[in-house]
């Protein structure tokens, strides 16, 4: 038998918290010494998210290095997929193709029914478990925009007090903002607005004004 390693890394916090891609590998090359199989190859995704199994090209790598009778070796799910439909796409790819998974944190072993059932189960959970997270992300910051704290970047218009966390008007900012909606309502263009806005001396957020910055600035403003 032969074992086909397959390992991810997308962030520094998950190195830290010892999945590396070394600490990775030195599982599976423990697994296929203590279960005397030969090694094939290990591929690796370096700095690629698990959200999409089509853009990492380690991982069709190894799919395709996969033949029967082979197994594909992964430290966990997490680095195999992170939605329930790659997961269990994957496993049919690799019953297909007569290879069998292992996973070493979940101690899944696709050559047992229960090895099958078990990993299907996991993979639904898994994505069970972070669709709350998501759901709870979401709450948190409709929460905070509620309370009228800062959600994602600063608008123009507004700055954040240092002390309450909130969004209070930048006076100048919301004059050149006013000023930006009156030449609008002129019927100028953006690009005449931008050049308008540059010669009275308001200032932008990045070096020079852009027609399109000015337009996003209109927009969420009327």
């Amino acid at each position: 038998m032969k074992a086909i390693g397959y390992i991810r890394v997308s962030t520094e916090a998950q190195a830290n918290e010892g999945t590396s891609l070394e600490a990775q590998e030195a599982k599976i090359r423990a697994w296929c010494e203590l279960h005397g199989c030969e090694l094939g190859g290990i591929h690796v995704d370096a700095g690629l998210s698990g959200s999409r199994a089509d853009n990492r090209p380690a991982l069709q790598q190894a799919l395709q290095a996969c033949g029967r009778g082979d197994v594909l070796v992964v430290y966990s799910l997490s680095r195999l997929a992170r939605s329930t439909r790659d997961t269990i796409e994957i496993a049919d790819q690799l019953q297909g193709n007569g290879t069998d998974l292992v996973s070493l944190s979940e101690k899944i072993d696709t050559t047992t029914a229960a090895g099958k059932m078990v990993f299907r189960m996991l993979a639904v959970l898994s994505e069970f478990e972070r669709d709350q997270v998501a759901e709870r992300t979401k709450m948190a910051l409709q929460h905070k925009k509620a309370q009228g704290e800062r959600v994602g970047s600063i608008p123009y218009g507004y700055r954040l007090d240092a002390k309450t966390a909130k969004l209070t008007p930048e006076p100048r900012e919301r004059a050149a903002i006013d000023f930006a909606l009156r030449l609008r309502g002129e019927s100028r263009s953006y690009r005449e607005i931008a050049l308008a806005l540059e010669s009275a001396g308001f200032m932008p957020r990045g070096k020079v004004w852009h027609p399109q910055t000015v337009k996003n600035i209109v927009e969420a403003a009327q």
